[in-house]
């Protein structure tokens, strides 16, 4: 059970801090680029997440300013269902007038090239008849 932790558990520790680096902003990343992280973290996969964890996160949020996160939980939107939306209602009715004139147009395309091909083919068979004995 011991000699199977020795791999699990750096293994566990690398994904953890892989997924943490991933997830922090870039702004919060201390030293180096996060991209620099990612790097160090897979290809030093028993050192890299424990210098993660030391030196590459701000663990407080920075002088004069608040985290992301915090900004967040202080800015909320409040959430309204699109059948409550009127500026997504309107952008259906819009929407609507724009399909319902395309299908205009093409309805008249069709019925324009129907006619065509009716005349077509009354003044074919006009000829095929004028021509026979």
């Amino acid at each position: 059970m011991i000699r199977a932790l020795m791999y699990i558990l750096p293994l566990a520790l690398t994904i953890y801090a892989f997924i943490d680096c991933l997830n922090t902003p870039e702004d919060e990343a201390k030293h180096l680029p996060k991209v620099v992280w990612v790097i160090i973290i897979l290809l030093f996969w028993i050192v890299g997440p424990i210098v993660w964890f030391a030196a590459g996160k701000m663990r407080r949020p920075p002088v004069g300013g608040r985290t992301p996160s915090e900004w967040h939980r202080n800015h909320r939107h409040e959430w309204v269902a699109p059948d409550d939306n009127p500026a997504f209602l309107n952008s259906l009715r819009e929407e609507n007038k724009k399909d319902e004139a395309l299908l205009k147009d093409w309805e008249a395309d069709l019925r324009r090239r129907e006619e065509e091909l009716k005349r077509r083919e009354q003044g074919e068979g006009k000829g095929e008849d004028k021509g026979q004995p």
